[in-house]
């Protein structure tokens, strides 16, 4: 189990993590996030002009701690890779204060037959206030001087999921797609297995030098990393196949066998991991479901 490193976190400080890149850490750590969720100013220390991505949420001293960092530039974009309350909340009024366009992910729908399915879901983990000013898709992107983002679609975590990659240094901004502390969960409805294994293997095809992500430390070793995740989810896949050879079961009856010694508040997450598991395979014809409970077809 991943264990949050002892305070204290530079928590509001303005770190430099490259040449292009700033680090600056909101107050809101968890099981969930780590030691709190990471927002990036990008763009020269002298220059005019940067970006911010992933503002974090709506704490008002980090947003004084992310106009600190911004250091009296012109923002050109706020930049959200997806619509989790840790994320995106502050964009409207970080925009607000410094007369900046919300740009990056397309914001949430989801279909009310969808919903009226699964019942209450967790969408308190979801920022209903994001409306950005222009939606990026795949390979569009923002410029300032010296430094160039573009946006890599990588649906799964959630399906409005985006990193960004900074054409100057080779680096890519991960989100919650690639995590320097832990694996990504993935939630249904939203979050898909299929497409996040799909954009694990979309990020495997490129040549990035580096990955900065929303929680965690920097990833200097990227393809080795997203190697090992592809590798853990097919154990994961693996698991729950050897399980239901031994019984059906419903989604509770997997956790004490695949996740020992987990966090008793992340039990919850680890259930929808392994639906989105058992929804990936019940779409390849390998499982089926009676009611609540799961077996091999």
């Amino acid at each position: 189990m991943v264990t949050i490193p002892p305070q204290p976190w530079p928590t509001g400080l303005a770190e430099d993590v490259e040449p292009l890149v700033r680090r600056v850490l909101a107050p809101n750590p968890s099981p969930y996030t780590f030691t709190g969720t990471q927002t990036y100013v990008v763009g020269m220390a002298d220059g005019p002009d940067c970006a911010v991505i992933d503002p974090g949420p709506n704490e008002a001293a980090h947003i004084d701690a992310i106009i600190a960092a911004v250091a009296g530039r012109k923002v050109v974009a706020i930049m959200c890779t997806h619509t989790h309350r840790d994320h995106s909340p502050a964009a409207a009024p970080l925009a607000e204060r410094m007369g900046a366009p919300i740009v990056g992910c397309a914001p949430l729908m989801l279909a009310v037959d969808v919903l009226q399915k699964w019942g209450p879901r967790s969408d308190e983990a979801f920022d209903p206030t994001y409306a950005p000013d222009r939606v990026l898709l795949d390979g569009e992107g923002m410029r300032g001087t010296g430094w160039t983002l573009t946006a890599v679609a990588t649906p799964g975590h959630t399906s409005n999921h985006l990193c960004f990659a900074l054409e100057e240094s080779g680096a890519l901004f991960t989100g919650d797609h690639v995590m320097g502390w832990s694996t990504s969960v993935v939630i249904p409805p939203d979050g898909d297995m299929r497409d996040y294994m799909a954009s694990l293997d979309k990020l495997m095809a490129r040549d990035d030098v580096r990955y900065h992500s929303a929680h965690g430390a920097a990833i200097d070793k990227p393809r080795q990393l997203v190697r090992g995740m592809i590798g853990h989810r097919r154990q994961r896949e693996a698991q729950i196949l050897r399980l239901l050879g031994e019984a059906a079961r419903p989604v509770s009856g997997f956790i004490p066998e695949m996740y020992k010694g987990l966090d008793p508040r992340l039990i919850g997450a680890a259930e929808m991991s392994v639906t989105a598991h058992l929804l990936d395979l019940e779409k390849r014809g390998i499982v089926v479901r009676d009611g609540d409970v799961w077996a091999t077809r």
